[in-house]
């Protein structure tokens, strides 16, 4: 049988173990989010090391955050044109020069290039390991597992990170948290050569060089103009100019991309699944995400006094929790659904920021930190999973490594500019408080009002979230009436079900025949042995309905959009199943027609059996296409 799985990763699964690619992939995600925050902790040693400066210390986070954020849409692009594989591990193959070349940094010039090349190193990490991730695992059951192993690490990366630079910084000085992400980097280097399938190669296309460019300058002038800000005021001449300049290429940029055909960002990707909302929610979370672990070691070394090794370890409560979050992220989306369980993140998220706003300058960390801790790492692994997953779920296996990159971009730029506003405001706020309050207090007034922002903007976020849920968890278009002309409704499966699957298949028969037995509804009985009876009411056009049996199943479907010789698609729900599915055609050359097919399933009963019936509705598709492949090629 020639049915291929549009879900590569499946076939890659038969030759190699997926669960040990997997961990291979995730410690590359794990490598690039250490990098994020390993550097806090040692951040008064760097600045005295280095001789950096108060603007320069946030530039040593702020390098690496920006070049990492501002090319991860290239790095996705190019993953997705050269091969995943291959850009993952040139990659890390920079990265891990470039860390080694940080520890070696006797300068700050040197030692914050070093950093921006780290990053660049990452924006090529990030995106080509996630779309392997979705080509090992096809949507259901098996992709939600493998992100809620992503979110572990993602957000284990960013609190071990304190833990680990901490250690290190006290035990053989900052040097050494550079030094330790090279070796870790060549480890994994090696690791993704022996145990990650190989996958296509070069594929055809061009890079987008000028879009690339004007988002890169755009990006950098606003990070820029936010961090420079801080020390000479909002209305410098070279901030405004920065500001106004990141505007103009912000616009540059989206005059570019609407007009070229090899767009970095194709205006089709955000019309695939729920692109949209994903990265809107999840540049919004990634605005509090990297300040919080900018802040909060600050505050426990320059207020509370605590010893990096201190800091660190006290890092881990909110790493434990932040893995047990996501490791339940998606069992808990499966009962309450996945708007309610991101919502319920954000809020719990904001509700531990609150409550950091109110540490003490005299305080302690049992009484001001870990408990918010706790709240924020159970938030915001749980918001995470759920982000990446609705940011890259419905793409286009072609556009996988570009949504990849599109997510990590969005919440990467999302920190960068977060970061660089709320240390913009924490200052300022400690430097009118210095004029009247010992230091330590301007600190901690400082901080407290990053945390209350950080606060607020994750309640908004929540709000925001629930709204664009509500906006597009399901198929929303209505389809034309019979007969009615005009473009028709554009129906997709819903994305947010706990059950979908996507399956194809390469018929050796004209497009016409296989068009013609396909909707032939009357007829499925006599080539599809699933089904017992069909029978369709008035002409098959948008809005009729047929009734069939199958699998002792009386179903009604409604046909909601119908394109001849290009796409039907029909739903309707039975036994408190939801049922959507979609099936497109195309013709090559004159006999081979691919066939694709995807369905979701949503409800209580599916809620509640969601692995069982998952592999119920892949057998009956496989089975499904079997027959029609079988009985086109006989007709032909």
């Amino acid at each position: 049988m020639n049915v291929a799985h549009t879900q590569t990763g499946r076939a890659a699964a038969g030759a190699h173990r997926p669960g040990t690619a997997l961990a291979a992939l995730a410690a590359a995600q794990f490598t690039v989010m250490l990098a994020t925050s390993i550097v806090n902790v040692a951040l008064p040693q760097i600045s005295s090391g280095v001789g950096l400066s108060d603007g320069g210390i946030t530039w040593v986070v702020n390098a690496y955050g920006l070049a990492f954020g501002a090319l991860l849409l290239a790095g996705g692009r190019v993953a997705d044109l050269l091969g995943r594989r291959r850009v993952l591990i040139a990659g890390l193959a920079l990265f891990a020069a470039a860390s080694l070349t940080a520890g070696l940094a006797a300068s700050a010039g040197v030692l914050i290039a070093a950093r921006a090349v780290q990053g660049l190193g990452a924006a090529a990490i990030a995106p080509a390991a996630l779309a392997l991730v979705m080509d090992l695992y096809p949507p259901g059951p098996g992709r939600g597992r493998a992100l809620g192993v992503w979110g572990a690490v993602s957000g284990a990366g960013g609190a071990g990170g304190v833990l680990l630079g901490g250690v290190l910084t006290q035990a053989w000085g900052w040097p050494w948290i550079f030094h330790s992400v090279a070796l870790g980097s060549v480890l994994v280097l090696a690791a993704v050569a022996a145990f990650v399938p190989r996958t296509a190669g070069r594929k055809d296309g061009r890079f987008d060089l000028l879009g690339t460019a004007a988002v890169t300058l755009a990006l950098t002038c606003l990070v820029w103009g936010l961090t420079a800000a801080r020390g000479t005021g909002w209305t410098d001449l070279r901030v405004l100019g920065a500001l106004a300049g990141a505007v103009a290429l912000f616009a540059a940029f989206v005059v570019i991309e609407l007009r070229r055909s090899n767009a970095l960002i194709p205006p089709r990707l955000f019309s695939a699944g729920r692109v949209v909302a994903g990265n809107l929610l999840m540049a919004l979370l990634g605005s509090v995400w990297i300040a919080l672990f900018f802040f909060l070691p600050l505050y426990q070394q320059q207020v509370l006094g605590m010893s990096p090794l201190a800091t660190g370890a006290g890092q881990l409560p909110l790493a434990l929790a932040n893995m047990l979050g996501a490791t339940l992220a998606s069992r808990i989306s499966r009962r309450i659904g996945a708007a309610a369980t991101v919502t319920a993140a954000l809020f719990t998220e904001a509700a531990g920021l609150l409550w950091l706003s109110r540490i003490d300058a005299h305080g302690s960390y049992l009484a001001d930190v870990l408990g918010p801790s706790i709240l924020v790492g159970l938030g915001l692994s749980v918001a995470f999973v759920q982000l990446t997953a609705l940011a890259v779920d419905g793409v286009p296996p072609q556009d996988a490594g570009l949504a990849g990159g599109l997510v990590n971009t969005t919440r990467q730029i999302g920190g960068a500019i977060g970061l660089a506003a709320l240390a913009t405001l924490a200052g300022s706020v400690t430097q009118r408080a210095a004029a009247y309050r010992p230091h330590v207090e301007a600190l901690t007034t400082g901080y407290r009002t990053a945390f209350a922002v950080s606060a607020a903007v994750l309640a908004a976020t929540a709000l925001l979230a629930l709204l664009l849920a509500r906006r597009t968890g399901r198929p929303t278009t209505t389809a034309p009436a019979p007969g009615e002309k005009g473009n028709p409704a554009v129906f997709t499966i819903d994305e947010t079900a706990p059950v979908t699957v996507r399956l194809s298949t390469v018929i050796d028969a004209p497009l016409a025949t296989v068009w013609e037995l396909h909707t032939d509804i009357a007829a499925w009985p006599t080539w599809n042995a699933d089904i017992d009876r069909a029978e369709l009411h008035g002409p098959l056009v948008p809005g009729n309905s047929f009734s069939w049996l199958t699998h002792g199943l009386d179903i009604t479907s409604t046909v909601h959009e119908l394109v001849p010789g290009e796409r039907i698609v029909w739903g309707g729900p039975v036994d408190g199943i939801t049922g959507i599915h979609v099936w497109t055609f195309e013709q090559h050359g004159d006999r081979a027609t691919t066939v694709h097919t995807e369905e979701s399933w949503s409800g209580d009963p599916v809620d509640a059996a969601v692995d069982e019936l998952a592999a119920a509705l892949h057998d009956s598709l496989d089975t499904w296409l079997t027959h029609l492949k079988h009985r086109a090629e006989h007709a032909a």
